[in-house]
């Protein structure tokens, strides 16, 4: 196995514990209702992918390219948002059904859409959230043509 796709699985994992404990915490403390918290997920997705690319480009040093760095970064993003998306699916469909219909009542005037689009805007958070980071980190990590830089 390739170290990016090791460092990636084990740092995409990572992030995904950090996502599901954060909503238990939540959960816990019966905040999970409200939206607006879930704007700290972004926190944790963001640690994790600057954490995957700083350790990668650790580990390749000269040899450390801005595609895979990149592709580190977004494999990272993507496995922890399909992890996270694959556990709300079960919390929201098998533990916690109340959950999810009071969601869905209090986001969407047509309560026809299903639960379904939960994990559809999970999904689309996760991976904007993930491609939108994984640019913004590679624009610290790349190595630049332009400006002399120590090695």
């Amino acid at each position: 196995m390739k170290i990016s796709s090791k460092i990636s699985i084990k740092y995409g994992l990572i992030t995904a514990g950090l996502l599901i404990a954060y909503f238990l915490i939540l959960r816990l403390m019966g905040l999970h209702y409200n939206p607006w918290l879930r704007l700290s997920n972004g926190l944790f997705m963001a640690f994790g992918i600057y954490m995957v690319i700083k350790q990668y480009k650790l580990i390749l040093g000269d040899d450390f390219t801005y595609t895979n760095g990149f592709k580190t970064g977004l494999m990272t993003g993507f496995l922890a948002t399909f992890v996270f998306a694959l556990f709300m699916a079960i919390y929201m469909f098998h533990l916690d059904v109340e959950f999810m219909n009071t969601l869905l009542k209090e986001w969407f005037k047509d309560y026809s859409h299903g639960g379904g689009i939960l994990i559809f805007i999970i999904l689309i958070e996760g991976l904007s959230s993930s491609t939108i980071l994984t640019l913004t980190f590679m624009q610290i990590f790349k190595i630049s043509k332009n400006v002399p830089q120590k090695k």
